[in-house]
């Protein structure tokens, strides 16, 4: 069966969702994942893996079976991969497991008494138990001239596939916002050939998830590149042509940029609208417990859109990787089985802009000391943060094996003076033994 075939392989009637035999069946222990990205596929899978043989219904709005999107903004931009090689599983792989794939037809509302998803064609699917896996969306520009033609945004496989026509036929790029993903679009239009100017309204690139001295050295990277970084400032309007096309940003130290194509990279929001509608409870996100449930105890909340407590900062949190999408998923599927797994992976992260490869393990949210290993100067070093005397996260730049031991160490809970660090021979692999050893 191809991934077309079934687009119409699940179809309880959308006006009694007991009177088919299917949806009987599904009533009674179906699970429906509603989302086609990283968290929403994992949980699928991860619930046939572990033994799950009930009804397994997922919920794809875009239209296109679970992709990967990383690559939208590096690879695919740069013409390196094409939409076929994004393909997070081969067409095979939801027949042989029996997942129900409903592609382009999404979930538009919740009726939580009556235990049923309606879908935009008006169709009903049952659930015994639901995940939402809604993702997040980007957060709109919202300055005059936001509308005209050439103002994109980029997420989504098909916003990707706007853009990169858009950058084939443009010279003059402005990117508003210096997050992980105006970077990443700013380094592929760069190496595009394109003149390249990024407005960020802190004083710092990558200012929520770095450190500065990691934050400074990204910065450095993009200047050394040609890219222009106005920061401290926003975007304060946008003006166009007598056809509707972009052609000047204007930014709040009253300059005026030249551009024919804007992308708006200024963060995301978490997609919560069907769970708000449902009334669920939120809070930046949907809130779960460690579980990854909701208020709801037959509804679940996976990847971008869910808000947990987290062990590592003590606090809520909602992160966005395609870690902890699969992570959260991994937990969903455990506890939609009966077992009892908190969520307590460590988060990590990685991003890639020309010749860096920067990785990021744990959270470095209120930290309060640091520490530095490697060369800076040489583009190769790792922050250590702490936060109230414990490691808390560690940014590592083209040191890969540092990355994969501070992940270790995290997970292990090892203890980790600032001194150590600090200290001239400190070593983190002989740490990691010391951890590994003690937990023997």
């Amino acid at each position: 069966m191809t991934i077309t075939a079934l687009r119409r392989s699940y179809s309880p009637s959308p006006v009694a969702i007991t009177e088919s035999p299917v949806a009987a069946r599904a009533s009674r222990g179906a699970i429906v994942v509603v989302g086609g990205g990283h968290a929403g596929l994992q949980t699928a899978a991860s619930l046939r893996a572990s033994g799950f043989h009930g009804p397994l219904v997922l919920v794809a709005g875009e239209g296109v079976a679970p992709y990967a999107r990383p690559p939208l903004s590096r690879h695919f931009l740069s013409g390196v991969v094409e939409p076929a090689d994004l393909a997070l599983r081969g067409d095979n792989f939801y027949t042989a497991s029996g997942i129900y794939l409903v592609l382009g037809d999404p979930a538009i509302r919740i009726d939580r008494k009556n235990r049923y998803v309606e879908l935009a064609s008006s169709r009903r699917l049952p659930y015994h138990q639901l995940v939402l896996a809604l993702g997040a969306r980007p957060r709109p520009l919202r300055v005059s001239g936001a509308h005209l033609s050439g103002v994109l945004t980029l997420r989504t496989l098909a916003e990707a596939r706007a853009l990169r026509s858009w950058l084939a036929r443009s010279s003059r790029v402005v990117v508003a916002g210096a997050g992980f993903i105006g970077l990443e679009v700013a380094a592929a239009a760069r190496g595009l050939g394109c003149e390249v100017t990024v407005v960020e309204s802190r004083r710092n690139v990558m200012a929520r998830a770095l450190t500065g001295q990691t934050s400074e050295h990204v910065a450095e990277v993009h200047r050394r590149n040609g890219v222009r970084l106005l920061l401290g400032h926003t975007v304060t309007a946008i003006h166009g042509d007598s056809s509707g096309r972009v052609r000047e940003v204007v930014s709040s130290d009253g300059g005026r940029h030249a551009a024919d194509l804007v992308v708006a990279g200024i963060g995301v929001l978490p997609e919560t609208g069907l769970a708000s509608a449902a009334g669920l409870p939120l809070d930046d996100g949907i809130v779960v417990d460690e579980y990854m449930r909701t208020a709801d105890p037959s509804i679940y909340a996976v990847g971008d859109c869910a808000r947990y407590p987290s062990i590592h900062t003590g606090a809520p949190a909602r992160l966005e990787s395609v870690q902890n999408a699969v992570e959260t998923g991994k937990v969903a599927a455990a506890n939609l089985l009966g077992h009892h797994r908190p969520m307590t992976a460590v988060s990590r992260r990685s991003v890639e802009q020309y010749t860096q490869r920067i990785q990021i393990a744990g959270v470095s949210d209120g930290h309060d000391a640091v520490a530095t290993i490697g060369d800076p100067d040489g583009d190769s070093f790792s922050v250590f943060c702490f936060r109230r005397g414990r490691l808390a996260a560690v940014e590592s730049v083209n040191r890969p094996d540092d990355h994969a031991l501070a992940y270790r160490l995290l997970a292990a809970g090892q203890p980790i003076r600032l001194e150590d660090v600090r200290s001239p021979g400190f070593e983190p692999r002989r740490l990691l033994e010391r951890a590994l050893q003690a937990a023997a």
